[in-house]
């Protein structure tokens, strides 16, 4: 027996053709019994022989041009009744045309009753239809058992109740029925819409809504709730957790919608309410068909393309097919991960990973050069806000020169578009990281206007889980028995999930026309002394209790609340509803020129104190900290033409 895979496709369809064949035959042999109640007459027996070949000829050809023969019938469902419908209603159409239009003295054997012509397309299409949701059934079946083999027999199964009972619970709850090796059963949904309130979804009851869990629980013995809820906001699940833990009961919840559509998981994965549930909000909604026309077939450089955000930019770039994807990072072992985990399997040509430190001039030069970017996305920076606070000329270097050089490359090389990665600490800073990225959107600024490229900077705020943000911080001292340190108890954060960050600065990328600083809508701020306390709920311990919380007092730099807007500065709403632009004041390119001057004498000199004198007076709105005087006459003069204008 041939075990050739593209044999045994073949020889399903054949089989597939053959049994179509056998039920539209006996469908239209049976119209015709029930047409002469069983007993057809010797006059009408041959007139059926000479229709049933010309009938079940149109109904077979009607059936492969309405696409019914190219589907897979393991997965027939609903969105194929239409292809069926499209088949059945043009057979009945011509049988109907032959049984009127044709003179009654031509082809009188041809000419189908009417009643054979209504019950032989019930019988025939409903049969066809029918024959494959009995081999679907049968196979999901088999697949059923099979799991259940291979996973070891028959455990107990864990009853759960689904909270939603819309599509995406609609899904999950065919995947845990249909799937052997889950040990689940689902002992019905909870929705809080009243209309559904009693109905009966894939012969599963909605029992309740949110407020009856607590009865449900107890009454139905449930292991665990699983949130079935595809768009849940961040709200509805900490409701949702709340309530659960109150009751107590553990509660689990199937992957987002971006993690499904990347391919990344199945919609069966259900996996424990994680820290991005609890702070995420509505899938983002991209103009897919802009950020292709701006990447696509382009290349593209992805600087700090081994760092949290500037992996998953690279990430989100890949999907859209560029020429060239230049990863840029001087650390080896992460941008070896990284380059790893977007060539995959097979050798991805497109991908090209380069060790370089962006400040070095030479190396950056030769890259550009060579490869001549269409795009760049400036990701490379130094950003812990503490460390820079004791490095403050090294953050300078970094975030402000080398981003003007990159500008000053991607000018001379012609490239098309710029995007800064940049920060809500840059709004009113009191950090030195925050101060640098302010004057980094600056020279961004100063370039946009002395350019054919389009420079721009996207603002946000604290990304989940980048590296040496709070929560893996938190995660880490959970890990270890606590306690977990905050520096306020009043402290907030705006927060987003890497992903959405991504996304949002590639749309961004294809907004503006140059010069523009986008705003990413951050939703509200997050305390962090709920963030902390959240983290240990869903660690399955008590907070306060388990594990204890310690208030340590505010680190140098930091803020209690970070901004994303001046209040100088006007922000517009731009075609995407979570971007907006702020306009920044205009920057004379002679007095950018002195300040970027005197901060290279500073950083050289390493005069610290000096150095956040200046930028407290070159950027009015700053508020460093200056433990000395800080203010030479050399910096007030050359500040005190700055200010109207910075």
């Amino acid at each position: 027996m041939p075990t050739d895979p593209m044999w045994k496709k073949l020889l399903s369809r054949r089989v597939q053709f053959a049994l179509d064949l056998s039920v539209l035959i006996g469908a239209f042999v049976l119209a015709y019994l029930l047409r002469f109640d069983f007993n057809i007459p010797p006059q009408w027996m041959h007139s059926m022989w000479v229709q049933l070949t010309w009938v079940v000829l149109m109904q077979f050809v009607a059936l492969n041009l309405s696409g019914v023969h190219s589907f897979v019938w393991r997965y027939v469902g609903i969105t194929e009744l239409r292809s069926f419908f499209i088949a059945a209603s043009s057979v009945f159409l011509m049988l109907l045309v032959v049984r009127f239009v044709l003179p009654g003295a031509m082809l009188v054997t041809w000419r189908v009753p009417l009643s054979i012509c209504v019950m032989d397309t019930i019988l025939a299409f409903g049969g066809v239809l029918g024959l494959r949701v009995l081999r679907r059934t049968s196979y999901e079946l088999f697949e059923m058992r099979k799991r259940k083999r291979a996973a070891g027999g028959e455990p107990a199964q864990q009853r759960v109740l689904l909270i939603g009972a819309g599509r995406a619970g609609v899904l999950a709850s065919k995947e845990i029925v249909n799937r052997g090796d889950m040990h689940l059963q689902v002992a019905g949904f909870v929705d809080d819409d009243h209309a559904k309130q009693g109905s009966v979804i894939n012969g599963i009851r909605v029992l309740g809504n949110s407020s009856h869990l607590p009865r449900l629980v107890s009454q139905l013995d449930i292991d665990h709730v699983i949130i079935t809820m595809a768009q849940a906001t961040r709200n509805e699940i900490q409701r949702i957790t709340k309530i659960c833990d109150e009751i107590p009961v553990k509660v689990r919840i199937i992957p987002g919608l971006y993690e499904i559509l990347d391919g990344r998981v199945e919609i069966s994965r259900i996996r424990d309410v994680q820290i991005e549930d609890l702070l995420g909000r509505d899938p983002v909604q991209l103009d897919l068909q802009s950020i292709s026309r701006e990447l696509s077939r382009k290349v593209v450089m992805v600087t700090g393309a081994g760092g949290s955000i500037g992996s998953e930019l690279a990430r989100q770039v890949a999907r859209f097919a560029p020429e060239k994807l230049l990863l840029i990072e001087r650390a080896e072992f992460a941008l070896f991960n990284i380059d790893r985990e977007l060539k995959g399997s097979d050798r991805n040509e497109s991908i090209v990973p380069l060790v370089a430190d962006i400040g070095d001039h030479q190396r950056m030069r030769s890259i550009f050069d060579k490869y001549r970017p269409n795009v760049v996305i400036h990701a490379a920076a130094h950003k812990h806000v503490p460390l820079m606070e004791d490095n403050p000329c090294e953050a300078i270097k970094n975030n402000v020169f080398n981003t003007r050089m990159l500008t000053k490359l991607a000018s001379e090389f012609e490239a098309e578009a710029f995007v800064l990665i940049s920060t809500d600490k840059a709004v009113r800073p009191t950090s030195i990281m925050g101060a640098s990225k302010r004057l980094a959107e600056l020279v961004v600024q100063h370039a946009a206007s002395r350019s054919q490229t389009r420079f721009v900077a996207v603002r946000f705020g604290n990304v989940i889980g980048s590296n040496g943000s709070a929560i893996p911080i938190f995660q880490e001292q959970i890990r270890n028995g606590g306690p977990l340190t905050i520096t306020d108890n009043r402290m907030k954060r705006y927060f987003m999930t890497i992903p959405e960050a991504a996304q949002l600065v590639l749309q961004a990328s294809t907004i503006g026309n140059g010069g523009e600083v986008f705003i990413l809508h951050m939703g509200e701020p997050v305390s962090i002394l709920e963030l902390a306390e959240a983290l240990i709920s869903l660690s399955g311990m008590k907070p306060h209790e388990d594990i204890q919380i310690v208030e340590i007092g505010m680190r140098p730099g930091e803020k209690l609340n970070e901004e994303l807007t001046f209040e100088s500065e006007s922000a517009a709403a731009t075609s995407h509803p979570k971007i907006f632009i702020s306009k920044l004041a205009p920057v004379k390119y002679e007095m950018i020129q002195v300040a970027l001057q005197q901060l290279e004498q500073l950083v050289e000199q390493r005069d610290e104190e000096e150095l956040r004198a200046f930028l407290n007076q070159a950027i009015p709105e700053a508020q460093l900290r200056v433990n000395g005087n800080g203010d030479a006459g050399s910096v007030k003069t050359l500040v005190a033409g700055l200010s109207p204008v910075v």
